[in-house]
C-alpha cells in the first residue's frame, strides 16, 4: 500500500477515526517544514472543521512561517476558525515575526467589522514584534490609521515606542497623544529607577530580602509597560536589582522576558538570581527554556523549581527525549521532584498509548487491504 503524503495526513486530522486523526497528528508534529507548508495550505483551501485542527496544530509546531496565514484566519466567516487562529497566534506570541504583527496591525486598521478588530487588538497586547509595527503605522499617510497607532501604543504604554512619538509630534492628528504618552514614560522610567536605587541602599542580608519582596510588590502594578526596563535591569551590577527584576519579570508573564531569563540563567554567577529566573520562567511557561531545566535538575537549589517548570511544559513531545530520566526521578528522595516527574511520565506514556492505537488501527487498514 502506498504511502500517504503529508497533504492526505493533514486532511485527516479531522478523520473519524481516532487512529488516523492520531496517525495525522504524529506527522504533523515530526514533518518539518513540508508538514507546516501543508497545514498552511490548509488554512487556506481546507473546510472550516480543518481550518481549525490545522491552526491547533501550528500553535504546537510554532513555526513563524505560518502567522500570516493564522491573521488571515481572523478574517473568516466562520466563528470557531477565528477564534482557532486568534489562539494559535496567541500560543505563538513570542516567536511572531516582524511580518505577522505587520498583518495583524494592518488588519486592526483595515477591518470594519468591529468583532475581527476586537480579535486582532487583543492579539497586538500580547505580541511582542507589534510595537514595532504599531511604530510604524504612527508614519502613515493616513491620519486615522496614525491615532490608531497612538491610540494602541498608549495603551501599551512600551518604552520602545518613545523615540516613535517623539518624532510624531509634530503630527497633528497625534501630537497630543504624543505629548501625554512620552509623559507617562518617563513617569514608569522614573518611578522603577527611584525604587531601585533605594533598593541598592539597603545593608543586611535580613533587611536586603525586606526590601527585595517590598520593591517587588511597590513596581508589580505597573505590569507590561515595566517590562522593557525590568529587562536591562537584569543586567544590573547589583545582585538584589537583579534578582527584584527578575521576580517580577516571572509575576507579570510575559513572553519578551523570556530570552533574557534565560541569558541570566547561563551567565549569572548568583545562586539567587537564577533561583528566581528558573522560577519566572516556569510561570511565564514557555517551552523554549527545555533544555536549561533539564541541566537545572542536578543543582540542589535549583532542581524542585525546574522539574515544577518541566511539568508545566504544554508540549509534552518535547520531553520525550528526557523519558528515562523521569522514570527515574520517580522515586527521587524529594516529594516535590518525584511527584512532578510522575506527572510528566505519565503524560509521556498516555502519548506512547496514543501512538500505539495510531500504528494499530494502521495495521489492521493495511492487513485488510491486503486480503483485498
Amino acid at each position: 500500500m502506498p504511502k500517504e503524503t503529508i497533504e492526505t495526513l493533514v486532511s485527516e486530522l479531522v478523520h473519524e477515526e481516532d487512529w488516523r486523526r492520531m496517525r495525522a497528528t504524529a506527522a504533523c508534529l515530526s514533518g518539518g517544514p513540508r508538514a507546516v507548508q501543508a497545514l498552511i495550505h490548509a488554512l487556506e483551501t481546507g473546510a472550516p472543521t480543518l481550518k481549525a485542527e490545522a491552526a491547533a496544530m501550528l500553535s504546537r509546531v510554532k513555526d513563524p512561517q505560518a502567522g500570516v496565514a493564522l491573521v488571515g484566519l481572523l478574517r473568516n466567516e466562520d466563528e470557531a476558525v477565528r477564534k482557532a487562529g486568534a489562539s494559535a497566534l496567541e500560543q505563538m506570541a513570542g516567536i511572531v515575526d516582524s511580518q505577522t504583527a505587520s498583518a495583524l496591525v494592518a488588519l486592526c486598521h483595515e477591518s470594519k467589522d468591529g468583532t475581527i478588530r476586537g480579535l486582532a487588538s487583543q492579539l497586538v497586547g500580547v505580541i511582542p514584534t507589534a510595537v514595532t509595527a504599531l511604530c510604524a503605522m504612527l508614519k502613515h499617510s493616513d491620519p486615522a490609521a496614525q491615532v490608531m497607532a497612538a491610540d494602541m501604543l498608549e495603551h501599551l504604554l512600551d518604552p520602545r515606542s518613545a523615540d516613535a512619538f517623539i518624532d510624531a509630534m509634530g503630527q497633528p492628528a497625534v501630537s497630543e497623544t504624543a505629548v501625554r504618552v512620552l509623559k507617562k514614560l518617563s513617569a514608569i522610567r522614573e518611578r522603577i529607577d527611584d525604587v531601585f536605587n533605594a533598593l541598592r541602599e539597603v545593608e543586611g542580608a535580613s533587611e536586603r530580602e525586606e526590601a527585595r519582596m517590598s520593591a517587588v510588590i511597590n513596581l508589580l502594578g505597573i505590569g507590561r509597560p515595566s517590562v522593557e526596563i525590568l529587562i536591562e535591569y537584569l543586567e544590573d551590577d547589583d545582585w538584589l536589582v537583579r534578582e527584584a527584576a527578575a521576580d517580577l519579570l516571572g509575576k507579570i508573564g510575559d513572553v519578551r522576558a523570556v530570552e533574557p531569563l534565560m541569558r541570566r540563567m547561563e551567565v549569572d554567577k548568583d545562586t539567587g538570581v537564577k533561583e528566581l529566573a528558573l522560577k519566572s520562567l516556569g510561570l511565564i511557561g514557555d517551552a523554549r527554556p527545555t533544555e536549561i531545566y533539564i541541566n537545572s535538575i542536578p543543582i540542589r537549589p535549583l532542581r524542585v523549581y525546574a522539574m515544577e517548570a518541566l511539568a508545566k511544559v504544554k508540549d509534552v513531545e518535547v520531553l520525550r527525549p528526557y523519558k528515562e530520566l523521569f522514570d527515574r526521578l520517580r522515586t527521587d528522595r524529594d516529594g516535590l521532584v518525584a511527584y512532578n516527574s510522575g506527572l510528566i511520565a505519565d503524560k509521556l506514556e498516555a502519548l506512547d498509548g496514543v501512538h500505539a492505537a495510531s500504528q494499530a488501527g494502521q495495521a489492521s487498514q493495511e492487513g485488510s487491504a491486503d486480503h483485498e
